[in-house]
């Protein structure tokens, strides 16, 4: 039986606390029954910052719940990066640790599952949404939006999958070496390289409180997920610096077959001209400055350049 441990970010969640305490240990106790893990499995809840009353629950809990455990971080450290301090806790004693929201929209029945699959040989596996029923049509658009816009601009994942996912200590150990500040873990993990699976998720209704994941949250995240995983955007700047060089071009023509059938405006030709060849070379420039930026940039994020799975003696 493998030692399990869910590691949920908390950022004032004090109202569906206690809910998602009471359905993780249901969950535990019917997966510890079927011997799918080990009695000393633990919740592990990280309170990020929290202006409410989420750190005092967290202990109560954990005074009296066996299974659960709490991380209080100093200060509001962000989701991504309370996710990496519960899992770089739990990687010291779990076999494996699988991440989800603590309002619990996520659906844990799938976790068992997703158990299996690790037993059978899969460091990572993917919780991916197979139905968004429960979500506004707002989130549901923007959510959409957001996995295409990455994928436009060149950044590797799994589709509808955000946070919700195993992973082996061998996975953690590996995750660990990454040492970036501006995390996106649903870009760092694929790189891995791991075997990995899917499960489906079906996501349900919130019990209590807002989600935290509101626009311009999702708009940063996606931000940031870009310009850690792609220089894709640079390289637009720079086609676009040729289109509007093609542009001037064609007016170029246009200015001389007015000149010859005698259509000519005063200084319409070379104040077009200049707005488009000059606009033309400034964003060239800056697209030759941004590619030499992005080199500096890949190298000095310090990411190893390999994993090794396996040697031969």
């Amino acid at each position: 039986m493998i030692k399990l441990a869910t590691v949920s970010p908390c950022y004032n969640e004090e109202a569906v606390l206690r809910y998602s305490a009471d359905r993780l240990t249901e969950l535990f106790s019917r997966m510890i029954a079927d011997g799918l893990i080990s009695p000393d499995s633990k919740i592990v809840f990280v309170n990020d910052g929290s202006h409410d009353h989420t750190w005092d629950t967290i202990k109560e809990l954990n005074h009296h719940n066996k299974f659960v455990r709490g991380i209080n971080l100093s200060h509001n450290a962000g989701h991504q990066n309370a996710l990496m301090a519960g899992m770089m806790t739990a990687r010291e004693w779990a076999d494996a640790v699988v991440t989800l929201d603590a309002d619990l929209q996520d659906d844990i029945e799938c976790i068992p599952q997703m158990v299996r699959d690790f037993e059978a040989g899969n460091d990572i596996v993917y919780g991916v949404k197979v139905s968004r029923q429960a979500d506004s049509f707002m989130k549901k658009t923007t959510a959409q939006a957001f996995y295409k816009f990455q994928s436009a601009m060149g950044v590797e994942g799994i589709y509808n999958h955000a946070d919700f996912r195993l992973l082996s200590r061998r996975a953690l150990d590996m995750l660990s070496t990454y040492q970036e500040h501006n995390l996106y873990l649903r870009g760092l993990i694929p790189m891995l390289g791991l075997p990995y699976s899917t499960v489906d998720d079906v996501i349900s209704e919130r019990l209590a409180g807002r989600s935290k994941y509101n626009l311009h949250r999702m708009m940063h995240l996606a931000l940031n997920g870009i310009t850690a995983f792609s220089v894709r955007p640079l390289f637009v700047v720079y086609n676009i610096g040729f289109l509007f060089i093609i542009i001037g071009f064609l007016i170029g023509l246009y200015v001389g077959y007015s000149l010859i059938v005698g259509h000519v405006v005063q200084g319409w030709a070379s104040l077009m001209l200049s707005i488009w060849l000059v606009g033309g070379f400034i964003l060239i420039s800056l697209g030759v400055i941004g590619t030499y930026i992005a080199q500096i940039y890949t190298e000095v994020k310090g990411r190893p350049l390999y994993h090794i799975i396996e040697t031969l003696s």
